[in-house]
């Protein structure tokens, strides 16, 4: 059921949100039909900036975005949700607007679903991109059941250890073309499993899995080509029994090709969008993001 806003959207107000917010946030999430993530919402409220609209009926949270800053280059937006019982009544556009003050200009990138994307467009976002969720319970072997391709010689997937990661920043800051120290940093304590990959010595690519309602999601997957991507991949299936979830760039057809062929079956697909100048980087290296949850 729906409720009316018991005051003009001006009267609203937005306020930070902390990690003592994170059952409410969790609870806005399932009030939504997504996940609850409280493991998620830990990371992204600490290592981001979380805004929130308080329900005036006492409920919880009427309303939540988080951006998550990479210095004046680029922030990117996330978490853009409103309670059901507040919805189509301008509570979205109103906290993005607030939101987006607080990012001095910066330009912004998002991942929007097909309900949010006429309000990204009305706010001046552009499509650059999309990405596409696959799930399911990966198979080692493909469909015709042969083997997944060798490894090439002195290509080697391993845990990353605390040594990895300075190497794993700078391969980060070539592929994703910002700083996003303060981000992977919380990588080790956040993933369930962190692998890397080397070839000669050299990283050449990581990639980490963590829990989200009954399943595992794969993200970041930063690689320098489809193979080690592949490799990243399989290595992080065989440390769990859980189905896997993962939101891979589009762009990488070979690479959804292959999760298919493994067991991972398409489902909705989310628009990459931005705000001011195009998120710098090489994308033929970034695979999958961390998350892909904005509204």
């Amino acid at each position: 059921m729906s409720s009316s806003l018991p005051r003009p959207l001006a009267g609203l107000p937005v306020r930070r949100l902390t990690r003592d917010d994170l059952v409410p946030c969790a609870d806005l999430s399932e009030d939504r039909g997504w996940p609850r993530d409280e493991h998620r919402w830990g990371l992204l409220l600490t290592a981001g900036t979380a805004f929130g609209i308080d329900d005036p009926d006492g409920k919880g949270l009427m309303a939540t975005c988080v951006v998550t800053s990479y210095g004046p280059r680029m922030a990117a937006i996330g978490m853009m949700l409103v309670a059901g019982r507040y919805a189509r009544q301008g509570v979205a556009r109103y906290l993005m607007d607030r939101t987006i003050e607080t990012t001095g200009g910066a330009p912004l990138s998002l991942y929007a679903t097909a309900s949010g994307r006429p309000l990204y467009e009305k706010l001046g976002f552009a499509t650059v991109g999309s990405a596409q969720r696959v799930s399911g319970q990966f198979r080692p072997t493909g469909e015709t059941g042969g083997p997944d391709a060798a490894a090439r010689p002195g290509l080697a997937v391993r845990p990353a250890s605390a040594g990895d990661l300075q190497a794993m920043l700078r391969l980060d800051a070539e592929a994703f073309g910002l700083d996003r120290t303060h981000l992977l940093t919380r990588l080790p304590a956040f993933a369930d499993h962190l692998r890397v990959a080397e070839d000669g010595g050299e990283l050449i690519g990581y990639a980490a899995l963590w829990p989200s309602a009954g399943s595992h999601v794969v993200g970041p997957l930063i690689a320098r080509d489809t193979a080690t991507a592949k490799l990243l991949v399989t290595s992080l299936a065989g440390a769990t029994d859980r189905p896997l979830r993962a939101d891979i760039d589009a762009r990488h057809q070979e690479l959804l090709d292959w999760l298919g062929e493994h067991g991972l079956q398409p489902g909705s697909e989310t628009t990459v969008m931005s705000l001011g100048d195009r998120q710098p980087g090489d994308w033929t290296q970034c695979f999958a993001p961390l998350s892909v949850a904005t509204g």
